[in-house]
């Protein structure tokens, strides 16, 4: 198994519970790949065009309500908003994150905040993801998977190699543009500020005049995660001072209570975005068959176990196949 980001561990942890032999190796530990920096509320976003993309978001959501009964997942109420007004209000489109939601009702006009032409009001899964992934590195240890080793490397056959196994799963996200390699795999840059919640109990989603102006507000127990930017082809991750203070004065515009609150963190994700996600058989490298499953885009988490469930029964039937 390639990354251990939300889409690796949860793949490596269906094959590990279905009595295979899994090793995790990747360039960055769990806490420190993009899922760590995602707000992680359940809906398609940045996501391309994929017929499965419901299916597998249908699927992750019936596996989070599972685990409601654990702090770090939680069913949340909250807003989505758009200031898109080419439209009169009941014609407005809800935006991407929304539009999966089969709850949401188009808020009154006074009740949209200020700034936004458009708001719906729904409830869905927000997942605290530092914790989140803690769980899920120690639910895969438990279902007998080997310790996550840290390695980067240049290519897929050096992975296969350095391996030494009959099936290799590439869950490595962004970084397929160059492992694979797969040029149609683009970063997103997405920059949170994680700061101490002020008594925050429901989620927001704004979407800007332009496509990539987006705020969001995320509570997660006694912290709130902050955001955010959409910098499509920027793989800098190091935090820009300038654009936390921009995401906090966004924030607090549309939650006053945000403007006291004490900075904890500042954190940098690269989406990996690609017109359709790729799960899928890839070519045999140096003696092992590849499974492909990256390009999910903003999306990791709502199509995480859809994806791994789907990915692991390609490794397992290549399995059966060379036995």
């Amino acid at each position: 198994m390639i990354g251990a980001g939300v889409i690796g561990l949860s793949t490596a942890i269906c094959l590990a519970e279905s009595g295979v032999g899994v090793a995790v190796h990747a360039a960055r530990l769990p806490e420190q790949t993009t899922s760590a920096a995602a707000g992680a509320l359940w809906g398609p976003h940045l996501v391309g065009s994929d017929a499965r993309i419901a299916r597998w978001a249908d699927r992750t959501r019936l596996r989070l309500h599972e685990l409601t009964a654990y702090p770090f997942v939680r069913e949340c109420t909250g807003m989505s908003a758009t200031a898109d007004a080419s439209s009169a209000r009941g014609g407005a489109r809800p935006p991407e994150v929304t539009a999966a939601a089969a709850d949401a009702a188009a808020c009154d006009p006074g009740d949209v905040p200020p700034g936004y032409a458009h708001a719906w009001r729904y409830a869905a899964p927000l997942v605290s993801m530092p914790e989140y992934l803690g769980y899920l590195h120690e639910r895969y240890l438990r279902s007998g998977g080997q310790p996550v080793v840290r390695a980067d490397y240049p290519s897929l056959g050096a992975a296969a190699r350095a391996a030494g196994s009959p099936v290799v799963v590439n869950c490595s996200g962004a970084g397929a543009h160059h492992l694979v390699p797969d040029s149609e795999v683009v970063p997103v840059r997405g920059q949170v500020v994680v700061a101490r919640n002020p008594g925050i109990t429901e989620f927001f989603v704004g979407v800007g005049a332009a496509a990539a102006e987006l705020t969001y507000v995320f509570p997660h127990a006694d912290r709130v995660v902050l955001g955010g930017t959409e910098q499509h082809g920027d793989w800098r991750l190091e935090p820009e001072p300038g654009t936390a203070a921009q995401i906090l004065a966004a924030c607090s515009a549309v939650v006053p209570a945000i403007a006291g609150a004490t900075v904890l963190a500042h954190r940098v994700g690269l989406r990996p975005l690609r017109p359709s996600v790729r799960l899928e058989y890839g070519p045999a490298s140096d003696g092992a068959t590849i499974v492909h499953n990256y390009g999910h885009g903003g999306s990791g988490v709502t199509l995480s176990w859809g994806c791994a469930e789907d990915a692991a029964a390609l490794a397992l039937a290549a399995l059966e196949g060379r036995g």
